[in-house]
């Protein structure tokens, strides 16, 4: 893709080789989003072990988010009770997602400290709990009612087959950009495969293409859309959806 100053950065996955003296010790599989380099997994020759090679390799991603203008690095999942990730908390500043409130809280030592302490850490019921005036109780009933009713809305939504609510564009996904840029694309030339020795279609071939905006969601066209947000706009052109039918 191409950002607004011109400059132009890779997008997908990619495999981040790491070698000395010309043999292979390390790969670092990285994903490349419009706006940061998120680091899926990490592995490497157990000879190198007593040289950090975690620590490098993330300083190497943070370094490539700055150098190549993707703006943020994600370090992916963290589990605190696995020492192999404990090297993702040697950098700073760093946010954690809150799995209730879905807001970004400092990784900071207060953080560190309740993780610690507990399986299960949402910031967002701590400070409710604090704010109840039993901070320091034992007592886990928030959380429990919190996850029961996360659980239980889950499980609706899954049923009844409602996913307005987890469209790319309207939660906020770090790496999408806006629906009012979205809108500008030119979504009508991509290829379209309906018979598995057919031809190739067009998206503006079919009858209901015109009949929904990108907006219309769900529909076709904002599947569609999304579908490119997720990818990079710069794919476009290389995308074929299949439309062939499955044998039962």
């Amino acid at each position: 893709m191409v950002d607004p100053n011109g400059k132009e950065r890779r997008l997908g996955s990619y495999h981040h080789c790491y070698r000395l003296d010309g043999k292979l010790v390390a790969i670092g599989v990285l994903d490349l989003l419009p706006e940061c380099v998120s680091s899926v997994y990490f592995l490497y020759h157990e000879s190198i072990h007593k040289w950090a090679p975690g620590k490098l390799g993330a300083l190497y991603e943070i370094a490539l988010s700055i150098e190549e203008g993707y703006g943020w690095w994600y370090p992916g999942f963290y589990i605190h009770s696995c020492p192999k990730m404990r090297y993702k908390i040697d950098y700073s500043p760093q946010f954690i997602l809150d799995p209730i409130s879905l807001n970004w809280d400092p990784l900071d030592r207060k953080m560190l400290d309740l993780l610690d302490k507990k399986p299960f850490v949402s910031l967002s019921l701590e400070k409710r709990r604090e704010s109840n005036g039993n901070g320091d109780g034992p007592s886990s009933t928030d959380e429990d009612v919190e996850m029961s009713n996360k659980s239980d809305e889950e499980s609706d939504s899954s049923k009844s087959g409602d996913d307005e609510d987890v469209w790319l564009f309207n939660i906020n996904m770090p790496g999408i950009p806006p629906l009012s840029s979205v809108v500008d694309w030119d979504l009508d030339n991509i290829a379209l495969k309906v018979k598995p020795d057919g031809p190739l279609y067009k998206t503006s071939n079919l009858v209901i293409w015109d009949k929904r905006d990108v907006e219309d969601y769900p529909g076709l066209k904002a599947g569609v859309a999304e579908l490119v947000a997720a990818i990079g706009p710069d794919l476009m052109d290389r995308i074929c959806l299949d439309f062939t039918p499955r044998g039962g």
